[in-house]
């Protein structure tokens, strides 16, 4: 296979890896800050560096809609024009065109849709999509397969599941193998243990690069989604890494990693950061809260996010009520650190056998929540 995954270690089910590509190494278990129209709001690619992130990800649908992957390509591809020279994972639009376009019409072929800008009509095959996420330059690039929001019933669930192993096969005739770019296939099949075993069982018959777990996230609750995690990675081969596809809550990043879970992304950080919501060591906050009026304490003491570093609470309240860009980017800036840092602080946990160890100490910093006085200065 054209990617190189390294499993350096394991604690349990955990794994501590390391995924080396053409445009750089990724060390694993590891975050991807969302950039789905080339961009991580509110943050420059050297700002998203800095919280430690070594890989991001982008989306087919939106890019195909505008500016268009054919431009991209045009224009150097998706590194050079968004100059992030690190890895880029590319969705592949599945989710998208089930979440956000009109008038979806799938069949054997592919999906016909809407688009949720102009209404103009697309069509996004498997090789379609294959072919843009090519132009693009995506590191990794993701099959194409069918979402079903949950509930669902059980034949719903069983037809996308083995529409998308149809559809992965044809992915992967399409795709062009290139020395450390690689492909990976997405296990669908719902909460239904049985699904999910043929699922993984027919995608490791096509052979891919890598294995995501998707159609979670999509309705069910945390512990459904772990119960389908605890089915579903034991299928998965220990020598790939496995993407858990738009999760989530630091707790379902916790939790995941503990049931063999290498790789996630998710919007909540970037997108709770915008509307005045920080991840802190010891739970959320909402900075928009009277009581942060005049704290002068930083969100999070022990932080290193430039919003923790240089700026008090009070500061960051005024700048998120009074709607200013910067509140945003400082926000966006110190959610996405937390993320690093609590990915890092897994794999280091990972490395010394200690995960079980670091998710209890979790739980219990999450519980207590940010209640101390102004006076208090005890680890956040």
């Amino acid at each position: 296979m054209s990617l190189s995954f390294s499993l350096l270690a394991t604690d349990g089910a955990a794994r501590l890896g390391r995924l080396d590509t053409a445009h750089g190494a990724i060390d694993t278990p590891a975050f991807m800050p969302v950039g789905t129209a080339a961009t991580v709001k509110a943050m420059t690619p050297e700002a998203v560096a800095e919280t430690g992130a070594q890989i991001i990800l982008g989306n087919t649908y939106h890019l195909m809609l505008r500016p268009t992957a054919e431009r991209v390509a045009k224009l150097g591809g998706l590194h050079k024009f968004m100059h992030w020279p690190g890895p880029i994972l590319t969705d592949s639009g599945g989710f998208q065109v089930m979440s956000l376009s009109q008038l979806n019409k799938v069949n054997e072929q592919g999906v016909s849709f809407q688009s949720h800008i102009d209404g103009a009509r697309y069509e996004l095959t498997p090789e379609r999509s294959i072919e843009i996420q090519h132009l693009l330059d995506a590191t990794i690039t993701m099959q194409l397969d069918e979402c079903v929001k949950l509930p669902a019933d059980d034949k719903r669930v069983a037809e996308a599941m083995r529409l998308s192993l149809r559809w992965a096969e044809r992915c992967k005739t399409a795709f062009r193998q290139r020395d450390g770019y690689g492909l990976f296939g997405i296990v669908q099949g719902g909460t239904d243990a049985a699904f999910r075993e043929e699922s993984a069982k027919g995608l490791i018959a096509t052979g891919f690069d890598g294995y995501a777990v998707g159609g979670l996230a999509v309705g069910e609750t945390q512990a459904e989604m772990f119960a389908t995690l605890d089915v579903t990675t034991p299928h998965l081969p220990q020598d790939r890494p496995r993407y858990l596809m738009g999760v989530g809550k630091p707790s379902d990043l916790v939790g995941a990693v503990q049931r063999g879970i290498d790789m996630f992304d998710c919007v909540m950080p970037t997108r709770s950061g915008r509307n005045g919501q920080a991840f802190t060591r010891r739970g959320t906050l909402n900075i928009r809260n009277a009581r942060h009026a005049e704290d002068p304490r930083p969100i999070d003491e022990h932080c290193r996010c430039p919003a923790c570093r240089h700026y008090s609470r009070a500061y960051m309240h005024h700048l998120v009520r009074s709607d200013e860009i910067l509140g945003a980017m400082l926000m966006t800036a110190h959610n996405l650190t937390y993320y690093q840092d609590l990915m890092a602080g897994m794999r280091a946990a990972i490395a010394k056998g200690g995960l079980e160890a670091f998710a209890a100490d979790f739980h219990a910093g999450q519980a207590l929540g940010d209640i101390e006085p102004l006076s208090g200065n005890s680890q956040p």
